[in-house]
């Protein structure tokens, strides 16, 4: 019997503290869970509940965690090198501040293939603003000259010009019309198919979660409460009192594919 493949994220009992003394705060407590290739993980609690700051420690923006992220059975250094970097790009919640708005698209895509060597570089552009639903002529034009949902398709761009296995999502569309949240989540869900990526997604809105991913953990006070998959959401068969607390009070309506294109 073949033994199965480790996940390809690990967190092993991460601990985030800001501050220290009596003023410290512990945001992340002995958070752990894993990712299969392939998957798509959602981090889902009200704000303060410290899934923000778990994505941004496995990203390395917040390099100051104790407990194990490991990669495909490998523990990272809390200083993450340029491979990590090209294997795994995060998305940020506001488009327009994660662009340089005095920066073309095309400047704007082409510094991470300058930074990590990559030739063929306006070809990479062209391929990357096609599979977002963006034509060439987009490489012209500044942040303040698209639409919120256009800027945070060339973010989305801007990530896998790298060509990444694992994406990091900060909220992607809570930012955005409603109109458009369906549009950027269908595209992220058809780029998951299509180059067989990894997810892991932070959300407030168990909507956003229900469409995108297969499980979720539901965080509170820095602490995972419970995982559930989503089918067991969608029944609202969360064991716990707290899940069961937010669940009650959360009304969604599951967004279906046909109500946006890509």
């Amino acid at each position: 019997m073949t033994a199965p493949s480790p996940p390809v994220l690990d967190i092993a009992a991460l601990n985030v503290t800001f501050g220290h003394g009596a003023r410290a705060n512990r945001a992340v407590q002995d958070v752990s869970f894993k990712v299969a290739r392939g998957e798509a993980y959602g981090l889902i609690g009200e704000s303060g509940s410290g899934k923000s700051t778990v994505l941004r420690a496995i990203s390395g923006l917040n390099p100051e965690y104790t407990g194990d992220i490991l990669l495909n059975g490998t523990v990272l250094s809390h200083g993450r090198d340029k491979p990590f970097f090209r294997h795994t790009q995060m998305v940020f919640q506001d488009p327009y501040a994660s662009l340089h708005p005095r920066k073309m698209v095309n400047q704007v895509l082409l510094e991470p293939l300058a930074i990590h060597g990559l030739g063929q570089r306006q070809e990479r552009v062209d391929e990357a603003l096609a599979a977002v639903g963006l034509g060439p002529a987009y490489r012209f034009r500044y942040p303040h000259q698209l639409s919120g949902g256009q800027r945070q398709r060339v973010a989305i761009a801007r990530c896998l010009i790298l060509e990444p296995e694992i994406l990091l999502l900060d909220e992607p569309t809570s930012a955005l019309d409603v109109s458009v949240q369906a549009e950027i989540l269908n595209l992220l869900q058809r780029l998951r198919t299509e180059r067989r990526l990894t997810y892991i997604m932070v959300s407030h809105d168990l909507a956003v979660v229900a469409h995108l991913c297969d499980r979720l953990a539901i965080m509170n006070g820095g602490r995972i409460v419970e995982e559930l998959t989503v089918q067991q959401l969608r029944r609202g068969e969360a064991s716990q009192p707290y899940s069961q607390e937010l669940l009650a009070a959360t009304t969604y309506r599951p967004m279906r594919a046909e109500d946006a294109t890509v």
